[in-house]
């Protein structure tokens, strides 16, 4: 009976497994099938090609950034064999699958990198695992690339998370400068997006907006799912029909990033429809989401009313370009309180101010994620608050620093009121350690683009610099499209070393920077 059980058991095993290589219907609408064999890239060898950061104001931040990089090299991956994974990717380092929004937040780091190991391929098992109906799971099994439910049965509620695609997508382009990579995602972010337009907005509302719950936009144990207080203290909404605040700016997002790249790729046609899309959407999110009172976005329940819960969700609309500059500069005020968003650590995931906040962090209840902290520094930036930015990447690379000296590494979150790693959802023990699924945004990308304060665009040629250290700070061996340069500043004396010319525009002013060594006074 043992062997038989056993045997039973193997071909059951092997018929799933042959299935779920042979399924013609995954991944239909990208062009990758099978996993090409290469070697992944060793962490000591490759340090020699990163961009190395000078940082005489601090250099121990500098030991913080190569110690996010030497995480995360040793957190690469290749399929296992006969898996119908196509691509390495760069895990989360959480569990044996692969989380969605972990990838797109990763992608974004590990855009420095792309000469070295292509982060960005970390999409590809998504993609190639994709359904015909356009639906990509949240979460996939690094054995065997199925849909993991994270045993919430076939509960598709619970499997999507933010449609980030695009932008993960569109910001490694603006690295590479890869045009062929963007034709070869274009359709399977449009299937996703149109599954997500047929199963995730509230269409039997006035709001039209889009909705989610904690799992699927990735605050696990966020207080929105309770929706909005009756008058009899009940909660007055059920999950499904919300209209929430970061889904619906992560639609027009796509659309935004879906115009970009059709216009790239030359369809303005297709750019045009899409850009529509997305000024009507913005158009609902400030009509029904605006509280001119908190001067904050509010999810809104089945009824169109406004929730009254305060997170960090509030701040997706500046990154989605929805809200007016005077909205901005409102909810530049309310990040600055201390009573909200303005803690010894910003951001805090739950404002101080609401009910179930924990200091300890617990979780999304009051835990400052570096992937909702980078969103908000980055939509800041849009809107030329370039200086609130760089103090909040200060912040965070002060805390995580100080943490860091005091356990040896890096964690998955922090808590907003003390210098300790935060709590899980049980408010009882720490999150994740050795974690640079997305907590490498803040040593390697806030510190280049925010506190350095470089930001490129390898789709363009250029560099834009913000330097404003006393001290001499800079970054030698910085990759962008087919340019490696360095750039170093000492008091008023600017050298620059290049492979190729670009443009470079420090504090304002531009500069033509030639093939060889530049110097430049200031």
């Amino acid at each position: 009976m043992k062997n038989y059980f056993l045997l039973t058991t193997f071909t059951l095993l092997f018929i799933t497994k042959a299935f779920a290589q042979t399924d013609e219907s995954r991944g239909m609408y990208f062009h990758k099938k099978t996993y090409t064999a290469s070697t992944l890239p060793n962490f000591e060898k490759a340090k020699k090609e990163l961009p190395a950061p000078i940082w005489d104001e601090n250099p121990e931040w500098v030991e913080l950034y190569w110690r996010a990089w030497e995480i995360a090299f040793s957190n690469l991956k290749s399929p296992d064999p006969n898996s119908p994974l196509v691509a390495n990717w760069i895990d989360e380092g959480l569990s044996p699958q692969i989380f969605q929004w972990d990838t797109h937040f990763m992608a974004m780091f590990g855009r420095y990198a792309f000469h070295i190991f292509p982060f960005i391929e970390s999409h590809d098992n998504f993609y190639a695992r994709q359904h015909k109906d356009g639906m990509i799971c949240r979460v996939i099994n690094e054995a065997d690339g199925a849909d993991h439910h994270w045993g919430l049965g076939e509960n598709y509620a619970r499997t999507i998370n933010p449609p980030l695609f695009s932008w993960a997508e569109i910001e490694y382009f603006k690295f590479s400068g890869d045009t062929t990579r963007l034709s070869q995602i274009l359709r399977p972010i449009e299937k996703y997006i149109e599954w997500v337009e047929q199963h995730r907005k509230a269409n039997d509302t006035e709001h039209q907006l889009y909705w989610s719950n904690g799992q699927a936009s990735g605050m696990d144990n966020t207080p929105r799912d309770m929706g909005r207080p009756s008058p009899n203290g009940d909660i007055h909404s059920s999950t499904s029909p919300m209209g929430w605040v970061d889904m619906s700016s992560q639609i027009k997002m796509c659309y935004d990033n879906l115009a970009e790249m059709c216009k790239i790729l030359g369809d303005a046609s297709k750019a045009a429809r899409y850009t529509k899309r997305s000024e009507t959407l913005a158009r609902r999110i400030n009509h029904y989401m605006w509280n001119d009172s908190t001067g904050l976005y509010h999810d809104v329940d089945v009824d169109s009313k406004q929730t009254p819960w305060i997170t960090t969700a509030a701040f997706w609309p500046i990154l989605a370009n929805i809200a007016s500059p005077e909205q901005v500069k409102r909810m530049t005020h309310a990040i600055q309180d201390k009573n909200l968003f303005w803690r010894r650590l910003p951001l805090p995931s739950l404002a101080a101010n609401q009910p179930h906040y924990d200091k300890c962090g617990c979780y999304w209840r009051g835990g400052v994620w570096a992937p909702t902290t980078y969103m908000t520094v980055k939509g800041l930036e849009k809107y030329g608050h370039e200086a609130l930015a760089e103090v909040i990447a200060r912040k965070n690379m002060q805390t995580m620093h100080k943490v860091f000296q005091s356990t040896g590494t890096i964690w998955e979150l922090y808590s907003p009121d003390m210098y300790m790693p935060a709590t899980d959802a049980t408010g009882i023990h720490m999150v994740k350690p050795n974690f640079v699924g997305w907590s490498g945004l803040i040593p390697i990308s806030m510190f280049i683009e925010n506190i350095i304060g470089i930001r490129t665009d390898g789709s363009a040629n250029r560099i834009n610099w913000r330097s404003n250290s006393p001290k001499r700070h800079g970054i030698q061996n910085l990759r962008f499209g087919n340019i490696t340069t360095t750039l170093i500043r000492e008091g008023d004396t600017l050298d620059i070393q290049s492979n190729a010319p670009y443009t470079l525009e420090i504090n304002g002013i531009e500069h033509d920077i030639k093939e060889g060594n530049n110097q430049i006074q200031l």
